[in-house]
């Protein structure tokens, strides 16, 4: 996949494009049926499929405190994107200069003149130009004067009747539901960061954890104890997570992402890794002491153990 991060990045011979324009956080079920109909289009046509989305959540510049945590940086979103075929991905810098473009604007600067789009995929509540002025009647009015056509995507439901959405998901993570985030995303909720050095009270108790560092990517999910992956480059390893404060110590950091990486002894320190959650254990609780805690982290291993075998 190649990726643009602004129209002067597309090459003189790029094109004629079919393209899908949004946000793509965590790029979910209801983004990929959106992608999977991108990629049959531009097949048929004999266009480039290209997904055209935004470095940050409009609301992060224009009303910061109403902006909703971020499911995934845009590092993940790109290798998200990338794995699921298209041929180029566009990152634009949603700044104050590109949040005044007009919807006309938008589509001769970015469509037309950058892309050559002859084909764009869009949800039937899409909106864009300045302060969101532009709906899907106007996309396809511009369409008509630029050549280039308009098709809606229906929202991808499960049987409850609910869209798919970010939104739903980050209403998962908060409580901890990992699995049901999963079948939404279409993959594991997961956090990126570098390993760092911490109190090394897990190597003590016999369960040397890799603590990801506080300004890791992706959203962390509720405290507690999960079963899920730790991935270092091309390798996967089983895990069991401890998201949280660790109530049993005090002075750790709030929200700490540790993982425990069963039946093997791998040095990680100042490595990137990411840890994937599949399902929830349990919930974080305070033990009396070191024994009861090495009693309850082995029945933990072992949970884990079944639910990934």
């Amino acid at each position: 996949m190649i990726t643009f991060r602004r129209v002067s990045d597309i090459p003189a011979g790029f094109g004629p494009t079919a393209v899908t324009i949004g946000k793509f956080d965590g790029v979910h079920a209801g983004h990929r049926a959106v992608i999977d109909r991108l990629k049959q289009a531009a097949r048929e046509r004999g266009l480039n499929s290209v997904v055209v989305t935004f470095d940050r959540h409009p609301a992060a510049l224009l009303a910061p405190e109403k902006a909703p945590p971020v499911l995934v940086s845009n590092d993940q979103k790109l290798d998200l994107l990338a794995e699921t075929g298209i041929d180029a991905a566009m990152l634009l810098s949603f700044d104050r200069e590109f949040s005044l473009l007009s919807p006309e604007d938008f589509v001769t600067t970015v469509l037309t003149t950058g892309l050559k789009a002859k084909l764009v995929l869009v949800g039937n509540d899409f909106r864009f130009g300045h302060r969101g002025a532009g709906d899907v009647a106007l996309l396809r009015e511009l369409g008509a004067r630029y050549g280039f056509d308009v098709e809606t995507i229906p929202d991808v439901a499960p049987n409850d009747g609910r869209r798919v959405s970010s939104t739903w998901i980050r209403e998962l993570l908060a409580e901890g539901r990992v699995a049901e985030a999963s079948r939404l995303l279409g993959h594991d909720p997961a956090v990126r960061g570098v390993v760092v050095h911490g109190a090394k009270r897990g190597r003590e108790l016999g369960y040397p954890t890799a603590n990801l560092s506080p300004d890791s990517d992706g959203l962390i999910p509720a405290d507690g104890v999960y079963a899920g992956w730790l991935r270092v480059g091309s390798r996967r390893f089983p895990a069991a997570i401890s998201v949280g404060n660790n109530p049993t110590f005090d002075g750790v950091p709030q929200k700490q992402v540790e993982a425990y990486v069963l039946d093997e002894d791998i040095d990680l320190y100042d490595q990137v890794v990411e840890v994937q959650f599949v399902d929830r254990i349990r919930g974080q609780v305070a033990f009396t002491g070191i024994d009861p805690l090495i009693v309850q982290m082995a029945d933990d291993v072992e949970r884990v153990r079944r639910l990934l075998s």
